[in-house]
C-alpha cells in the first residue's frame, strides 16, 4: 500500500516539522539491532525490534488490549482518546487520533507505532514512514478479527501465554450468547450511531455482526459498507422492533430519543423497546466489545437473559 511506503534518508532531509528537521528527529529513534519482520492486519510486512519494547498506540482499542494482556509496560505513549482503563490516562500523550504530534511521537523513541485505517489519517502514515518509524496497522471488522488482533498484539509484546486464557474466555462468552439466542426469533433492530445526519451500521460494520450474534436483524445491514448515512424515511419503512441509540458522552442520545419517540406507530416505540447503549463498548474493538455484545443480547432478547444491566 502506498500509504506506508518507506522513504529513503535523502528524502527525509527535505522535510521539516515545526521548524525541526526530520533528519534530526529520525536520528533520535532507536536502532533495530535484532529486527524481524511481521505482517500487520493489512498484509503489509513491518520490520520491528524483537519484540518492540516501546510502542506508541494511536488506537484506543489497542491501548485497552495491551492493558488487558499485561503489556502496558510496553506502551510508551497513547492518544488523548485512550481513556480506558483509567491507568491509560497516565501514559504520555501524543495528541488526537486524527492529528497526533509527530514531535511527541519521536520524543518517545518508539520501536513501533500501532495505527488503524479507521480513525488515523493517510498523512500521519506518510509522515511516520518518512521518519522511518515502523507502523503496524490494525483494522478488525469482525469478532473473529478482534480476537485475532489480541493474539497478534500478544505475540508482538511477548505476552502470548498471558493472552491465551483471556482470548479463550472471550470466545466462550461469545459462543454462550450464540447458543442462547439461536432458537429465538430475530427482531428487526435499528442502531443509531449518530442522529443528525442519521448514521447507521452498514453491511461491513462490526456492530452489524454484533447485532446478528446477539439474535437480532439489523434493518440497515444493506446500507453502504461500514457506517453510511441513512434516511429517516428508509429506517421508518423497515418498522424496527428494537431501537438502540449510541451514547458518545454528548447530548446526542437525548436529542435522538426525542427524534424517534414521536413515531408512536413504530413497533419499537409501541412496545417500549427503545434503549440507550454505551458506544465505547460497541464501537471500540477491544476486549470490552464482548461486554457490549452481552448487553445487546439482553436488550434484544430479555426473555432469554432477563433484564438488561
Amino acid at each position: 500500500m502506498k500509504w506506508f511506503e518507506m522513504a529513503g534518508a535523502r528524502r527525509v532531509r527535505a522535510l521539516v516539522i515545526g521548524g525541526v528537521p526530520l533528519l534530526w528527529l529520525a536520528a533520535a529513534l532507536p536502532g533495530a539491532a535484532h529486527a524481524y519482520t511481521v505482517k500487520d492486519m493489512t498484509g503489509r510486512e513491518v520490520t520491528v525490534a524483537a519484540p518492540p519494547r516501546r510502542i506508541v498506540s494511536l488506537v484506543p482499542s489497542v491501548t485497552e488490549i495491551l492493558f488487558t494482556i499485561g503489556g502496558q509496560d510496553r506502551l510508551a505513549g497513547v492518544t488523548d482518546f485512550c481513556d480506558f482503563p483509567p491507568e491509560a490516562r497516565r501514559k504520555p500523550r501524543v495528541g488526537s487520533m486524527l492529528a497526533p504530534s509527530l514531535e511527541a511521537i519521536v520524543a518517545l523513541r518508539p520501536d513501533l507505532v500501532v495505527a488503524t485505517t479507521a480513525g488515523n489519517r493517510q498523512e500521519t502514515f506518510d509522515q511516520l514512514a518518512r521518519l522511518g518509524i515502523p507502523v503496524y496497522v490494525v483494522n478488525p471488522s469482525r469478532l473473529a478479527e478482534v480476537l485475532e488482533l489480541m493474539t497478534r498484539l500478544a505475540a508482538l509484546t511477548g505476552r502470548s501465554e498471558a493472552a491465551e486464557p483471556v482470548v479463550a474466555a472471550l470466545r466462550g462468552r461469545i459462543q454462550a450468547v450464540r447458543t442462547r439466542v439461536t432458537p429465538l426469533p430475530r427482531p428487526r433492530v435499528l442502531y443509531v450511531l449518530w442522529p443528525e445526519p442519521l448514521i447507521v451500521p452498514g453491511r461491513s460494520a462490526l456492530i452489524t455482526e454484533l447485532i446478528t450474534v446477539a439474535g437480532g436483524e439489523s434493518v440497515t445491514a444493506d446500507g453502504g459498507e461500514a457506517y453510511p448515512r441513512y434516511s429517516v424515511e428508509a429506517a421508518l419503512a423497515r418498522a424496527p422492533e428494537v431501537i438502540l441509540l449510541a451514547r458518545h458522552g454528548t447530548p446526542s442520545s437525548r436529542i435522538s430519543r426525542e427524534q424517534w419517540a414521536r413515531f408512536r406507530t413504530l413497533p419499537a416505540i409501541r412496545a417500549g423497546r427503545f434503549h440507550d447503549v454505551d458506544g465505547n463498548l460497541l464501537h471500540r474493538y477491544g476486549p470490552r466489545v464482548v461486554d457490549g455484545l452481552e448487553r445487546l443480547a439482553r436488550l434484544i432478547h430479555p426473555e432469554a437473559f432477563g433484564q438488561a444491566r
